[in-house]
This record gives C-alpha cells, sequence and structure tokens, in this order.
C-alpha cells in the first residue's frame, strides 16, 4: 500500500480513533442498554477499518501510553497487543538513528508530535523490533483535537522499498557513466565532420550530419543528468563549498550564454549595474555566499538556458537582490508561460509541460528537478512565479555570507 494513505491519518483517521476511544469512554459511563448497543455497532465498524490497514497504527495518549495497537503495527514491532496496551510508547517503539544510537526526543518525530501537538514525518529512521532486528520505517503522527489529547502514530517497514530504490538508482548510475563515453565519441566525430577546417561536406549532408549531432548533445545531456540525479539521490553528489563573489560569477555564467540569446535575436540583459573603480570593477552591493560554484553555475546556467529556449521572441532578464541573509537570483522572461495547473508538479522528476507551445520544445523533464536538489544541497530554494502567455521568472534563494566575513575568510585562506 502507498504511503499515501499515511496522508490521509491527518485528517481522516484522527477521527476514527478520536470516535473509537469516546465510545469506550461512553460505554463504562453510561448504563443505557439502547445506547450502549448503537455505540458497539459504530465502534466495531471503527475497529474493522484500523484492523484492516496495513500499515502499522497505535494511538498514544496525551501521558505517553498507549491505548491502541492495530494487527499490521503488532506484526511488524512484534508486541502483541494484551502486552503492549497501558505501556510507555517508548518502551515499545524503540527508534533509533542508522549506526544504531538512540533518537533523542528533540529528533524523535513521535516525542516532537506529543509534546508541540503537531503533525511530523520522518522516513530516514529505524525501528528496533522486540526481536532486537532493526528495520527501515517511514512515520507519520498526528494529533487527535486541538487540546492535547494524544496522538495517533502510522508507519510501516520500507526496507525492502529503500534497498530497491538504492538498486534501481546504480543500474541508472551504472548505466549512464556506460553511455556516456561513448556517445561523446559519437558527438565528437561528428562535431568533427560539421568543421571546415577538418572535412568538407555539401550542404545537404550537413544538414544531416547537424541533426545528428544535435540528437548525440541531448543525449548525452540526458545521461549526464540521469548519473547526476542518481548521485543526488543516493548522496554521492559531493558538495565542495567555496566563498564566492556571487555577483562577479553570476556575470560570468550570463555572458557564457550571450551567444544562444543573440542566435534568437534576444533583448538580453543582466541587471545589476557594474561600476567601475580604477582597476577593480565591482557590483553594490556586492553579495557573497559560501557555495559549491559547480552546483551553483549548473543550476542558473539551467534557468538561463530554459528561459532562452521558451522564449520565442522578447527578453530574458538576469538579475541579484538580497537582504542580510539571503540572496536571489531570478531569470525572468516573456515567452510562453507555465499554466497554473502545471506549476505545482514543475520540479518534479520526468515532469514536462506538454501542450502545443511546449511539443516541438526538446527536453527530458530533468533540468528542474535536478536544479531544485542542487539548490537544496546549497541549503537554498528555488522556485517558480509564471502566467500563461506572459512569460515566468525563477527564483534561485541561497544563504548571503556577511562581506566582513567572506573578505577576512578570503584574506586568511579559509
Amino acid at each position: 500500500m502507498q504511503f499515501i494513505i499515511g496522508y490521509l491519518f491527518f485528517g481522516f483517521l484522527p477521527l476514527i480513533f478520536s470516535l473509537v476511544l469516546w465510545i469506550r469512554r461512553q460505554k463504562t459511563d453510561d448504563n443505557t442498554s439502547n445506547l450502549e448497543n448503537r455505540l458497539s455497532a459504530v465502534e466495531s465498524k471503527s475497529d474493522v477499518v484500523i484492523n484492516a490497514i496495513d500499515d502499522g497504527v497505535l494511538a498514544i495518549s496525551k501521558d505517553g501510553n498507549i491505548e491502541l495497537i492495530n494487527p499490521s503495527a503488532q506484526q511488524i514491532i512484534g508486541w502483541d497487543q494484551g502486552d503492549a496496551l497501558g505501556l510507555n510508547w517508548k518502551s515499545v517503539l524503540k527508534l533509533v538513528t542508522s549506526d544504531g544510537k538512540d533518537v533523542e526526543d528533540l529528533e524523535n518525530p513521535i516525542a516532537q508530535s506529543l509534546s508541540k501537538n503537531q503533525p511530523t514525518h520522518n522516513d530516514k529512521l529505524f525501528l528496533l523490533t522486540s526481536s532486537e532486528k532493526r528495520i527501515l520505517v517511514s512515520i507519520v503522527s498526528s494529533p487527535v483535537g486541538t487540546d492535547g489529547e494524544g496522538i495517533i502514530v502510522v508507519f510501516r517497514d520500507i526496507t525492502k522499498e529503500k534497498a530497491e530504490e538504492r538498486e534501481q538508482a546504480e543500474f541508472i548510475s551504472t548505466a549512464s557513466h556506460e553511455m556516456r563515453t561513448p556517445v561523446a565519441s559519437i558527438e565528437g566525430y561528428l562535431g568533427l565532420a560539421l568543421n571546415p577546417a577538418t572535412a568538407h561536406i555539401d550542404e545537404k549532408a550537413r544538414d544531416f550530419i547537424t541533426k545528428a549531432h544535435e540528437s548525440a548533445q541531448h543525449l548525452g545531456r540526458l545521461f549526464q543528468d540521469l548519473l547526476d540525479i542518481s548521485k543526488v539521490e543516493d548522496g554521492r553528489m559531493k558538495n565542495n563549498p567555496k566563498i564566492i563573489n556571487v555577483n562577479e560569477f553570476l556575470k560570468d555564467i550570463f555572458d557564457g550564454l550571450a551567444t544562444k540569446a543573440s542566435e534568437k535575436q534576444l533583448n538580453y540583459i543582466f541587471m545589476p549595474d557594474i561600476i567601475d573603480e580604477g582597476k577593480e570593477k565591482s557590483l553594490q552591493p556586492i553579495f557573497y555566499a559560501n557555495i559549491d560554484p559547480d552546483h551553483f553555475r549548473e543550476v542558473v546556467s539551467n534557468l538561463i538556458e530554459n528561459a532562452i529556449k521558451y522564449t520565442p521572441s522578447g527578453e530574458v532578464v538576469v538579475n541579484i537582490t538580497g537582504d542580510d541573509k539571503q540572496i536571489s537570483v531570478s531569470v525572468k522572461d516573456s515567452g510562453i508561460g507555465i499554466p497554473a495547473e502545471d506549476i505545482p508538479h514543475l520540479f518534479q522528476k520526468f515532469y514536462r509541460v506538454d501542450n502545443s507551445d511546449t511539443r516541438e520544445i526538446g527536453g527530458t523533464g530533468l533540468g528542474l528537478y535536478l536544479s531544485r536538489r542542487l539548490a537544496e544541497a546549497m541549503s537554498g530554494n528555488l522556485r517558480v512565479e509564471s502566467k500563461y502567455k506572459e512569460g515566468s521568472t525563477f527564483y534561485l534563494e541561497i544563504p548571503r555570507m556577511s562581506s566582513s566575513e567572506a573578505k577576512q575568510r578570503l584574506e586568511f585562506g579559509s
């Protein structure tokens, strides 16, 4: 069962549990047999729903004691209902880190949900079963009511699922790596065939080879994106932060893509003003960041290239703004824009806007997904504002380092 059912519990399952617990209290307090019979019927139906759920489900009181445990939870944890009921949840749901250390309350999603009366979610912790077996679990905790009456915990074993994901990522990584070399070779030879200094071909042949060369380049980018994504998703992507002058770095990226904008006769604008101060050119204000420059270049290059690609005519404007804590790099275009219904899915893997405006434009649906993951690796964010047929603005937001700290660390080489 997909864990999407877990999110259903945020609204639906707490109501069922609240009803079940209320019924049980009423049955002990009310002597009216007719009411008791009706309550028993409702309780029976609710129990059927709870017991049929494949995920483990527990109801925990505000005091931390287990009030209800469904059969799936008993099977996963290895505790019988009779042994678990009434115990403190920490005795039954023992969560540990990947290296086997106990999870402190500040990092424990169940403890946090109980103390703050807020929903929590975690899929990176391990559960110790009654037989001391360690399994990777995905946990959703949701408060019952608004007065701190307790919480509902929904969890499932995702050990096998994560192992399959790792195997899939390894296969994609290996296949992409193996395919990238021959594709690069094909691209190189086609490039030589198009070079007048190394080959003489007629215009018809040149047209065919140009199309083949573009396809080889597209395939090469696809394999590289798949390779990068597999590294990001399994934690192999290296992050080498350095202190950079973001303004200068951004201008360098901007200049490197000017030819592509010129080929489409776009108005290509770098919004910040460069101030010439003798030997040094500077930008006011100067923004510094401690980030991986390769990640920054890849994200910004992708945003600018997309803006150029999806703007048939008009302009592409690159700007940089910020405050004391954050830098915002924006790439604005007057292109085809993005329909409102597509925006929530734009950063999903392999997602492409599919309409008459985009159908003839090449793409893999991987660039924005990878860009957002790289932005997150820089402790930043990537978002978009767009109106269909009017254009789009993408914002890369990253932490800012103060000029004084940056200059001091650059001076001492740290």
